[in-house]
């Protein structure tokens, strides 16, 4: 019988090994459902509260989806590292933001397990995250979330909801969706919200995904 659900711990991230054999298909998947143009629009609706040197971090980069909407939307330098647990992601992740980085942004890529971040206390000011709570534990996610996290500062995250295309993603990807109510009472325990918001129905982000900024007070 297959094991859809890789949830990690601490210590063992079996999703890491999981998306190395699976790399291919995963950035395929990512480059014909729209997302980056979804993020795009949301982005500019909804500009990232950054500023000029400030410290941004990006859990579970994968192939570069994410972090290519952020290298499109940051309008100023900021120091930026896209940390994800599967080598061959990243290396790919790494390829693209080589190519599709006009602006010359730096990016500090860290290979790491997000229920034990490789940095100290309060080292960001935004961290964003897609495609990663859904491998972990929900308080223990937000938990080590909120540690790197300075006060005053944000997290985005962009949960996955229970749709019919969610319970595929799943099966395909072998994580597991958490039920809104715990993901909104989980946020409230270590952020408080600022926005949610929902993609437009004909987007295939909004078929499974929703947008979530907080802010660490």
């Amino acid at each position: 019988m297959a094991e859809y659900v890789l949830t990690a711990t601490k210590n063992h991230a079996r999703a890491g090994s999981f998306y190395d054999r699976i790399e291919g298909l995963y950035d395929l998947t990512f480059k014909v459902n729209g997302y980056g143009r979804s993020l795009d629009q949301y982005f500019e609706a909804h500009p990232l509260p950054v500023f000029p040197g400030c410290s941004v971090l990006e859990t579970g980069c994968g192939t570069g989806t994410l972090t290519l909407a952020l290298l499109r939307t940051l309008k100023v330098p900021v120091k930026l590292t896209a940390l994800d647990l599967s080598a061959s992601s990243m290396a790919t992740a790494k390829k693209y933001v080589e190519k599709n980085n006009p602006s010359g942004q730096p990016v500090r890529f860290a290979q790491g397990n997000a229920l034990a971040l490789p940095f100290a206390d309060e080292s960001f000011d935004l961290v964003a995250t897609s495609g990663v709570l859904e491998y972990l534990p929900l308080d223990e996610g937000f938990s080590e979330l909120a540690r790197v996290i300075a006060p005053g500062g944000y997290l985005l995250h962009l949960p996955m909801r229970p749709t019919p295309v969610a319970a595929f993603l799943e099966m395909l990807f072998r994580l597991k969706v958490h039920p809104p109510h715990l993901v909104s009472e989980t946020t409230d325990k270590y952020f408080q919200v600022v926005s949610h918001y929902r993609f437009p129905k004909f987007q295939p982000i909004s078929w499974s995904k929703s947008a979530v900024l907080a802010q660490k007070v």
